[in-house]
């Protein structure tokens, strides 16, 4: 089936969209702050054939060393930032090639938008997450409970401040450890939003639950057309999702 067109952007030198082959994806899960380390797993998850890389900033101590990854990566590094919108803006200065915020977690619209100027300013893409665990509480009032819909709602709206400050180097990110939800949210969001798709369930869970639930949910979604950058989710040693990952490419 003939992917879905979306806008096109590049994540450092590696194009994002319909226009660019589906791009592999994976984090290290080393400590940022041993900067010898991390750059080791990058370098090595380079040769496998990752793409883009997420590399987690969780607090002030770390971006000095994020700095120099960023500067020694062969891949483009997203900074994956969860809470405190001002690591977000360091990690900009620090020459991050994106960001993974979910601006459920960054707080007030204020915040967020500090972020998204500075990124519009840099021209650098923001990945936009939204996952069963981070639905608005409202909009989880509304439906009772998580759901593709209000997964999807929660993602829609949070695009709309996005494309209010006119930035839309955006690429969007829907998951849930919940197979069927996890597919049916991303086939909800495609048909709204005409960004790129970053595919993924989270918690996945052991190597065998977790390939058995990404080849899944990954690979029904890819059928149709629908994904431009993915991540086999694994608590194993990276390599493996690449593994994986490439498997699903490969039988598609």
């Amino acid at each position: 089936m003939k992917r879905r067109e979306t806008l096109n952007f590049k994540v450092g030198h590696v194009g994002i969209g319909s226009q660019y082959p589906v791009t592999l994806q994976s984090m290290t899960n080393t400590d940022t702050k041993d900067t010898e380390k991390t750059l080791k797993q990058i370098r090595m998850l380079a040769t496998e054939g990752i793409e883009i890389i997420r590399v987690a900033l969780p607090e002030k101590e770390a971006v000095e060393s994020f700095k120099r990854i960023c500067l020694e990566s062969p891949l483009p590094v997203v900074a994956d930032i969860h809470f405190d919108y001002r690591l977000a803006l360091e990690a900009i200065e620090a020459g991050a090639s994106a960001l993974r915020i979910n601006p459920g977690n960054i707080g007030s619209r204020d915040k967020v938008e500090q972020v998204i100027k500075k990124a519009s300013a840099y021209q650098i893409p923001i990945r936009i997450g939204v996952n069963s665990g981070s639905i608005r509480k409202d909009i989880l009032a509304k439906y009772q409970r998580p759901t593709a819909e209000a997964l999807v709602e929660s993602l829609v709206e949070q695009v709309e401040i996005f494309e209010q400050l006119d930035f839309r180097d955006i690429v969007l990110s829907l998951k849930a450890s919940n197979v069927p939800m996890m597919i049916e949210a991303n086939r909800l969001v495609s048909e709204k939003l005409p960004y790129p798709i970053h595919l993924g369930v989270t918690e996945a869970g052991s190597p065998k639950s977790g390939v058995i639930k990404s080849a899944v949910g990954i690979g029904t979604l890819l059928a149709e057309g629908i994904g431009d950058t993915i991540r086999v989710s694994l608590t194993a040693n990276p390599v493996e999702e690449i593994v994986i990952a490439k498997d699903i490419l490969k039988s598609l």
